[in-house]
């Protein structure tokens, strides 16, 4: 994994999509922001605006499934939109189990703040981190 030193993440969601970066050397992952759907579609262009920002050596995306390891209803989305990252920008692709993220996200910022449908964005972004995050502690020396 030495030729990756930086991540871009994504927790996608039909909505909105929370992006964070990550770097190996320091085995670091920040939130970065969220994404809204454009048209019930990513928003593509937003998305190449922050892969020409950071230039990441590969991209990880959270894989949501039940508990049991079986899909869940975005499941297919999210392997649909992992495709079309790795067509359009010709990077790697990780999917990593994101099992709980988003509830670990909720959970991190009820310390910091009241969640409410104002600042769910606010999940979202920490949801990619911690996707990110678990990821980096999985492929880093």
């Amino acid at each position: 994994m030495s030729e990756i030193r930086s991540v871009l993440g994504f927790d996608f969601g039909l909505k909105r999509i929370g992006v964070a970066t990550g770097q190996t050397i320091t085995n670091t992952a920040s939130p970065l922001t969220t994404l809204q759907s454009v048209d019930n579609n990513p928003d593509w262009e937003s998305i190449e605006q922050h892969i020409k920002q950071w230039k990441p050596d590969a991209l990880i995306v959270g894989l949501p499934t039940m508990l049991d390891g079986s899909e869940t209803e975005i499941t297919q989305a999210v392997k649909k939109f992992s495709r079309e990252l790795e067509q359009r920008f010709s990077l790697p692709v990780f999917l990593v189990d994101e099992n709980l993220s988003s509830y670990a996200a909720e959970e991190q910022l009820k310390q910091d703040m009241k969640i409410s449908k104002h600042n769910k964005h606010e999940i979202d972004k920490m949801a990619a981190a911690i996707i990110v995050q678990s990821w980096l502690n999985t492929h880093t020396d």
